[in-house]
């Protein structure tokens, strides 16, 4: 239920979601004065939120940075989340955006930084059909002649909190040791390894796939750029996200 209720409740956090309910407000309002402040309100709401200045300011402050990494020896594994492939029209799959999750995960196996990858991703598509990711993944591995003996593959989870309790349970069989090396993107970091502290796994967090760029202003970053509203709807949702998971 809990699942079902977080897809169908996401809809309702995204600012254009606000600003379209305020448009309707001004256009069914009858009140003059109020149709005003709904039309200004909504103005205002879209461009604080397709403005790239503000959410690379806000992005700096909440992605987590790297940590160094120990110098000597290999960590025993690299648990990669998943949410950086797509399915699709054949039922395959293929890399998003979110692909350096991929990209350092196989970096960090291919160069003995680690010894085992744990892909934690299955199917978190409200509507279920056959197509799981970290299976999918698998066979790129594969393709980039990892050996199977590296891979470990939990295909059961639909969100981070399974991603957590599912990899546990895979890490504690295969008797893995911790520290972890955790691979997410940077706007996904915070909310995970609160999850990971949580469950009581000890990772290091290995973040990538950054949002926000270098510090700097231009008066172009004061336009309206939809890509920033894309960039709010997915720190809107970590925060959320976060918040609930402090209260589990």
């Amino acid at each position: 239920m809990f699942f079902v209720l977080s897809k169908l409740l996401v809809l309702f956090i995204f600012p254009l979601t606000w600003v379209f309910s305020l448009l309707i407000a001004a256009v069914i309002s009858k009140n003059q004065k109020k149709k005003r402040r709904f039309l200004i309100l909504s103005v205002v709401l879209l461009w604080v939120f397709s403005n790239a200045f503000f959410v690379n300011q806000f992005a700096k402050r909440w992605d987590i940075n790297p940590v160094p990494l120990k110098t000597t020896g290999a960590y025993s594994c690299a648990v990669v989340l998943g949410g950086f492939t797509t399915e699709d029209a054949k039922g395959g799959g293929f890399f998003n955006a979110n692909a350096d999750r991929f990209i350092q995960g196989l970096k960090l196996v291919s160069t003995g930084k680690v010894t085992h990858i744990l892909i934690s991703s299955g199917n978190g598509n409200l509507i279920h059909d056959n197509f799981t990711e970290a299976d999918w993944v698998k066979t790129q591995l594969q393709q980039f002649k990892i050996p199977d003996s590296c891979i470990l593959i939990e295909n059961k989870s639909r969100n981070t909190i399974e991603n957590v309790a599912f990899s546990k349970s895979l890490l504690n069989a295969r008797h893995l040791q911790p520290p972890y090396l955790l691979v997410t993107s940077a706007f996904h970091m915070r909310r995970s390894l609160g999850i990971f502290k949580t469950t009581g796994i000890e990772v290091t967090p290995y973040p990538c796939n950054f949002i926000a760029g270098k510090d700097g202003f231009s008066f172009a970053s004061l336009l309206p750029d939809a890509e920033s509203l894309f960039k709010w709807n997915i720190y809107i949702r970590e925060v959320i996200g976060t918040g609930i998971n402090w209260f589990r």
